[in-house]
């Protein structure tokens, strides 16, 4: 039973840090550029991919795309473990797409990101690997 406590405990974590990031991204200033000049840049400049949007207009996008893969990641798992704990018992790949899937937020977390979100996703992490190597060692 303490498996499915980790594997809630680590789907939670990524629905506040997903939560939060949204909430800070659509609501506040805290992913703005300190220099001024760099927004007015972003907002004023095209990706060389297409002139349909700005630098800005991408930034906010991917900041909210972001938080809803991380949203959607932290809901579907605690639907599932909380309904259907059975079949994440029984699925290696449910486990190995979901370690996946953390250790790649990891990997980001520590090369682009700052400490708060790597340090949670560590958590996160943590809590599914040892979930899944007490669904899998019993």
């Amino acid at each position: 039973m303490i498996e499915k406590y980790l594997w809630i405990t680590g789907s939670a974590i990524f629905l506040w840090l997903g939560t939060t990031h949204l909430l800070y991204t659509f609501f506040t200033c805290k992913f703005n550029a300190r220099n001024k000049e760099v927004i007015t840049a972003m907002k004023n400049t095209s990706p060389v991919l297409t002139r349909d949007t700005t630098m800005w207009k991408a930034w906010i996008g991917f900041n909210g795309s972001h938080s809803s893969g991380s949203i959607f990641f932290g809901l579907i798992n605690i639907l599932l473990v909380s309904r259907y704990f059975p079949v994440i018992q029984d699925s290696p790949l449910l486990h190995l797409l979901n370690i996946a899937t953390v250790i790649f937020y990891l990997w980001l977390g520590k090369k682009y990101w700052f400490r708060v979100p790597f340090t949670g996703i560590l958590i996160a992490a943590c809590c599914f690997v040892a979930a899944t190597l007490i669904t899998f060692l019993r």
